[in-house]
C-alpha cells in the first residue's frame, strides 16, 4: 500500500481548514484516512502559528516509506520535528494565547437629545429657555457698550 501525507479539506465554503493526514494514495482527497497528524488554518492571522504537527507521528510515517505532498512537504520542513520556523511558532501562538487588550471607548462625540412632543410642558419649557437666553444675550451687548467708552473716557490724556 502506498501511502501519502497530504491534507484533507475541512470547513465550510469559503472558511476552510485542513487536516494533515497519513492516506492511501488511492483514496480520494476527503476521503478515508489511516491517522490524522495535524491541522492547518489559512485563516489564523499569524502566519507562524497556522500549522500544528504530532512531530512522532510524521516521523514515523516518513520513516516506513509515506511520501509527502509538496504543500505538506514545506510544512513538515519549516514545522516538523527539526523544522526551520520553531522558534517563530512558539512565539506566534503565544501572541495568540494572550488576552486582547481592548481601549475604554472614552465619552462619545455627540448624543442626540430627544424632541418633546408638540404642544407639551417641554415645548414650553424649552422655548422660555430660548427666550431667556437671547435676553441675557441683549443685556451683555448694553453693559458691554458703555463699560467700553468708559474706560475710554477715563484715560488720561497726554500731549
Amino acid at each position: 500500500m502506498a501511502v501519502a501525507i497530504r491534507m484533507k479539506r475541512m470547513g465550510r465554503k469559503n472558511r476552510e481548514y485542513y487536516r494533515i493526514c497519513a492516506t492511501d494514495r488511492r483514496n480520494p482527497r476527503d476521503g478515508r484516512v489511516i491517522e490524522e497528524l495535524g491541522t492547518y488554518d489559512p485563516h489564523v492571522p499569524e502566519t507562524d502559528a497556522r500549522c500544528t504537527l504530532v512531530g512522532p507521528r510524521v516521523d514515523y510515517w516518513l520513516s516506513v516509506g509515506a511520501q509527502p505532498s509538496d504543500a505538506v512537504r514545506v510544512l513538515i520542513k519549516k514545522y516538523g520535528t527539526n523544522g526551520t520556523h520553531l522558534k517563530q511558532m512558539e512565539i506566534a501562538r503565544a501572541k495568540l494565547a494572550m488576552p486582547r487588550i481592548i481601549p475604554e471607548p472614552g465619552e462619545p462625540a455627540f448624543v442626540p437629545t430627544p424632541k418633546p412632543a408638540p404642544g407639551s410642558e417641554a415645548v414650553a419649557a424649552i422655548e422660555a429657555a430660548a427666550a431667556e437666553a437671547v435676553a441675557v444675550e441683549a443685556v451683555a451687548e448694553v453693559t458691554a457698550e458703555p463699560a467700553g467708552d468708559a474706560a475710554a473716557a477715563e484715560e488720561p490724556k497726554t500731549e
